[in-house]
């Protein structure tokens, strides 16, 4: 399993998950809205949870979105994200691997999440909560994961399980984890292909 460190400390994962985010707002802009219009700019300021105690990378304070420059239409088109698992406050990597890892949590454990990323543990339970309730019964799960060879990953230990499923190293399997979720990340617009 990931440990949290490396992935908070290393301002070139960081900035990868941006860059990733910044060609996905690429790709949706440049689609246009499904009227024809064109999209404006506009975007979000968000003040993501546990990042790096020495700052984020510029621009991570924002997200991007759109909207259709058409009268009548105006429809708004947020792009997915692989920093922001939709309204959540945390990063997303914070909250698939904090999950993951507080499966098992020690009180020693703990101490080191909370110091590292200060969440709490009522935080900690409303995750596990979404995961077990939110996600595993929701939609998107329901339907992705026949995408995985017999058994799918087991739901009793999401994300872990996800995690687990994908191959390569650890930085390799939480990016394909982050890219299998990009669908929950946001409610108004589709998936590119990455």
């Amino acid at each position: 399993m990931p440990q949290i460190t490396w992935v908070l400390q290393d301002p070139r994962f960081l900035q990868q998950l941006q860059h990733f985010d910044d060609d996905l707002a690429g790709r949706v802009r440049s689609a246009g809205c499904p009227c024809g219009g064109r999209l404006h700019g506009a975007r979000y300021p968000r003040k993501p949870r546990g990042g790096p105690a020495t700052g984020l990378p510029a621009g991570y304070g924002h997200r991007a979105s759109f909207c259709c420059a058409e009268d009548g239409c105006r429809r708004r088109a947020t792009p997915p994200s692989f920093r922001f698992l939709g309204r959540k406050v945390y990063l997303a990597v914070v909250v698939v691997l904090i999950s993951a890892l507080s499966q098992r949590v020690t009180v020693r454990r703990f101490a080191q999440i909370r110091a590292h990323v200060g969440v709490c543990r009522r935080t900690l339970e409303r995750w596990r909560e979404w995961w077990l309730e939110v996600f595993a019964e929701g939609r998107f799960w329901q339907e992705a994961k026949a995408r995985f060879a017999p058994p799918p990953p087991s739901t009793d230990r999401l994300p872990a399980s996800l995690i687990e499923r994908f191959a390569g190293d650890d930085p390799a399997r939480l990016l394909s984890t982050l890219r299998f979720l990009l669908p929950i990340t946001t409610a108004s617009a589709v998936v590119p292909a990455f």
